[in-house]
């Protein structure tokens, strides 16, 4: 089986952010998508060109261009969201973001009308119905397809910085999880998520999708929902690891980290050196770490089995980083990691809220709301007053 791979500009750039609308009284999840984008897409065209649908109706994906910096990320996705805002709010609904929805049960909500969602629904069942998760993806562009490989393999020895990072769904319908990603549990029920196969080169991934696709595995390469994958379409490296993001300012963040480390691996290329392949067993272990303990996980650093704190870890790749940060005018963005390690991850101030609130959910929802209107808080800023 060919797939070819339309080769993108080295480090270009690409972000999808899948937002919640949520009922302004009650905070619950609510559909809207529908109304919502026939309303803001623009006269003659089929769909808005950077809002979409996805599986349910309660959520607007809202996507990027192509861009060259991690700034013009940021304003491409406050552009479309001012238009989604604009048209929730005349009809009595708030946008949000995270990896779950603190108190909405899965089984309550409608799937979005296309004949693929349906198609997937039919297939997987309760393993799809359930998929009230929402995520941000991150493209950084490849040149050539024999990259692809090698930089997909290096990219999982990040994937518990990402994911720590990232974590904001600590509650699942009600209940506390006990984990900082319950979505990443979530989406690994479905057959083809999760952690990719170390494929050797691009003959290799060729060949193991057209085992799949004879298979009747998958109907095509696009059902293939790896944390790290080659996107042949985009002619990029796609990271879908993260949990949905509340603020534009930790999009920037994640986005700088995965542009400055595609775009250092494929210097490393260019030099001729072999990137590094983690073992699996580091890889899986360190992604449970990630997905338990976020940001206070201790991740597994070698095949000995040696330990670090991943704020650590986090720390010294953003000061690894700053040269590549510089060349790609993304220095500003790759320190608000910093900012996000001294204000905590989206989890670990969920729970302050529902913590000062005697655990009520509902003023978690306001606290994600705002954030999503006012960007990321300061360490000294207190937590949300209840409806």
């Amino acid at each position: 089986m060919q797939i070819p791979f339309h080769s993108s500009e080295r480090a270009s750039l690409g972000v999808e952010w899948e937002l919640q609308l949520v009922d302004r009284e009650t905070g619950e999840l609510t559909s809207g998508a529908t109304e919502i984008l026939a309303e803001i897409t623009p006269e003659g065209l089929a769909e808005h060109p950077k809002a979409k649908h996805e599986l349910l109706q309660s959520t607007v994906e809202v996507i990027t261009g192509i861009c060259t910096t991690v700034a013009e990320a940021k304003a491409d996705l406050a552009g479309t969201l001012a238009e989604v805002v604009a048209a929730a709010d005349r009809r009595g609904l708030d946008l949000m973001c995270a990896g779950s929805h603190p108190y909405t049960r899965w089984d309550t909500q409608e799937i979005s009308p296309k004949e693929r969602y349906a198609e997937l629904v039919e297939r997987m069942q309760w393993p799809a119905r359930r998929l009230q998760i929402f995520g941000v993806h991150v493209h950084v562009g490849v040149r050539s397809p024999d990259k692809a490989m090698p930089i997909v393999n290096a990219l999982l020895q990040y994937v518990p910085h990402f994911l720590a990072l990232s974590a904001s769904s600590p509650f699942w319908s009600g209940c506390d999880t006990g984990l900082a990603s319950v979505r990443t549990k979530v989406f690994e029920g479905m057959p083809t998520a999760g952690l990719p196969y170390q494929l050797t080169d691009w003959a290799g991934f060729e060949e193991y999708m057209g085992t799949l696709v004879a298979a009747g595995a998958i109907e095509s390469v696009r059902e293939v929902w790896w944390d790290v994958r080659p996107h042949p379409d985009f002619g990029t490296v796609e990271l879908r690891i993260c949990d949905g993001l509340p603020t534009l300012d930790e999009i920037g963040a994640v986005a700088a980290l995965a542009q400055c480390l595609v775009e250092q691996l494929d210097t490393q290329l260019d030099r001729g050196y072999t990137l590094p392949t983690p073992a699996g067993w580091i890889v899986r272990e360190n992604k449970w770490r990630a997905v338990r303990y976020g940001l206070d996980a201790q991740i597994v650093v070698d095949e000995q089995g040696t330990v670090a704190p991943v704020r650590e870890a986090l720390a010294e790749l953003v000061e690894e980083l700053l040269p590549t940060a510089r060349k790609l005018d993304c220095e500003a963005e790759l320190l608000d990691v910093r900012r996000v390690l001294a204000v905590g991850g989206s989890y670990q101030r969920q729970r302050a809220v529902a913590a000062a609130h005697d655990g009520d959910l509902h003023p978690v929802v306001d606290s994600l709301v705002a954030e999503l209107r006012d960007g990321l808080p300061t360490p000294d800023d207190g937590v949300g007053e209840p409806r």
